[in-house]
């Protein structure tokens, strides 16, 4: 019997400014999958997470949340998702600390569960030193790690990252794909990761999807033997026939 996704894209397609940015796109990530997204810079994979996560409303194609189209997901649904896109939850006059307990607590956690998922968030993440200064002191790296605190704090079914690692150092790259990982096996999370570096994608990856010009070219196999390369070939021959036509 095959399991539902809980994410799930349908022949989506849409254009912005009068031009095509997703092309019948279908997409699926299941419990316990930790599904990345590669592509160029513009190939479409932020709209793309926008429309899974009605942000926007797709022109054609229907998208779904644990077999609930987006459109009409209430308040239960939205409470298991965690997100960040494009840039980190993190409001600069808040604490490192508040900022990861207002998510919890926007997610519907209670005060006494939310300052301990706070706590463990922080520490998960290497923020502990950091935890009292305020957001908008932070470097780069560490607003980065304070938005995907807010993002995990409540244990999110569904999770859908955008470029995560974004100003990461490699510990932070580390422990980021540590606790994906743990939140995948061990929670059955079903996680979405969008980058266009697919080396660090595909150490975290159990499958990897290719969107160029607003289509998906086909999936790689993380542990694979020249993915590098294939990607590429997969991009190469899709300038090349579109050249054609």
């Amino acid at each position: 019997m095959t399991t539902p996704a809980s994410l799930r894209a349908e022949r989506i397609s849409t254009a912005l400014g009068g031009l095509t940015v997703l092309d019948d796109v279908s997409l699926n990530v299941g419990p316990s999958e930790i599904h990345a997204l590669v592509g160029l810079n513009g190939a479409g994979k932020t709209t793309l997470m926008r429309i899974l996560l009605g942000m926007l409303t797709p022109d054609l194609g229907t998208a779904h949340l644990t077999g609930v189209r987006v459109c009409a997901a209430g308040e239960r649904v939205w409470s298991r998702v965690g997100q960040m896109l494009e840039t980190p939850f993190a409001y600069p006059e808040l604490t490192a600390r508040e900022n990861v307990y207002s998510s919890a607590r926007l997610h519907g956690m209670g005060r006494d569960a939310a300052g301990a998922a706070a706590a463990r968030a922080l520490t998960a993440l290497s923020l502990d030193h950091y935890a009292s200064r305020r957001a908008g002191t932070l470097s780069l790296g560490n607003r980065q790690r304070v938005g995907l605190a807010a993002a995990l704090v409540h244990g999110p079914d569904v999770l859908v990252l955008d470029e995560p690692t974004n100003a990461l150092d490699p510990r932070g790259v580390v422990d980021l794909r540590r606790i994906l990982q743990e939140a995948s096996r061990e929670r059955g999370a079903a996680i979405l990761v969008s980058s266009h570096h697919l080396d660090e994608v595909a150490r975290m990856a159990d499958r990897i999807s290719v969107l160029h010009r607003g289509r998906i070219l086909g999936t790689l196999q993380p542990g694979s033997v020249d993915l590098e390369r294939r990607f590429f070939d997969l991009v190469l021959q899709s300038d090349l026939q579109e050249q054609e036509q």
